[in-house]
């Protein structure tokens, strides 16, 4: 069998290439997700990796790859946020393979939020699944959300410095921001670096990693506050996109 039929079907291959193994209910879980794309695809442009290797690679496996810590500890109680998470990448496949979370999704078009909230409800997940239609920059100034994440991410949201803004004011003190990025330049690493001085946070980790099957290769960078976030970040709707703060 080829490796392109290996990691196209969820077999050992691919759990071994993530070094974790979800169980018979999580994997179940995550067939009855791509199921549900499909379905709601047909009401939502939700994703296009919703097929083979494109789900189970391009969603699944880039989705928990860099939470190697989290899944060692999966019933550890946490609290995490998605923002923009469109399809569900990766806030619900991490409800899924960490069944001690509590899962915060956040977007911005109605339509994906309606079908998160469905989605969420069909796979079990709604006593631990919170989702919110708003803008990241709401999110990040609301007290019910500001300071009070272990965990927040974004994935193919924008730009660093901009993902940046929006998730550090969301974690507590002992927290962390995980930005998942494909390409990173030191012209990136520049622009962040500046960001982060502004924003009171450092660079705790940078991990390069290529996805099974040569699907490219991908970048986890791992945010810490060193001191709380001013209250200025994240700035009004539209201004971190429009003049980031690395620029």
């Amino acid at each position: 069998m080829s490796n392109q039929a290996c990691f196209s079907n969820p077999g050992p291959e691919l759990w071994n290439a993530l070094g974790w193994h979800p169980s018979s209910e999580q994997l179940e879980q995550m067939i009855a997700l791509q199921a549900l794309l499909r379905q709601w695809n047909a009401r939502v442009n939700l994703t296009r990796l919703v097929e083979g290797g494109d789900y189970w690679i391009m969603q699944v496996f880039d989705s928990l790859w860099p939470l190697q810590s989290e899944l060692q500890n999966a019933q550890q109680p946490r609290r995490c946020i998605d923002i923009g998470s469109g399809g569900g990448f990766p806030g619900l496949v991490l409800a899924i393979a960490l069944p001690g979370a509590r899962i915060t999704l956040v977007d911005s078009i109605g339509r994906k939020t309606a079908a998160l909230n469905a989605m969420a409800a069909k796979l079990g997940l709604t006593s631990r699944v919170t989702v919110r239609s708003e803008r990241a920059e709401l999110t990040g100034q609301d007290p019910c959300c500001r300071g009070l994440f272990d965990l927040a991410m974004a994935r193919a949201v924008s730009t660093a410095p901009v993902v940046a803004e929006y998730l550090v004011p969301l974690l507590k003190p002992s927290g962390e921001a995980l930005l998942f990025r494909g390409h990173w330049s030191p012209n990136d690493a520049n622009a962040l670096a500046k960001t982060l001085k502004l924003l009171k946070a450092d660079l705790i980790k940078m991990e390069r990693r290529e996805l099974p099957d040569n699907r490219g290769v991908r970048h986890q960078l791992r945010l810490r506050a060193t001191l709380p976030c001013p209250t200025t970040f994240p700035r009004p709707i539209g201004v971190p996109a429009k003049n980031p703060l690395g620029s």
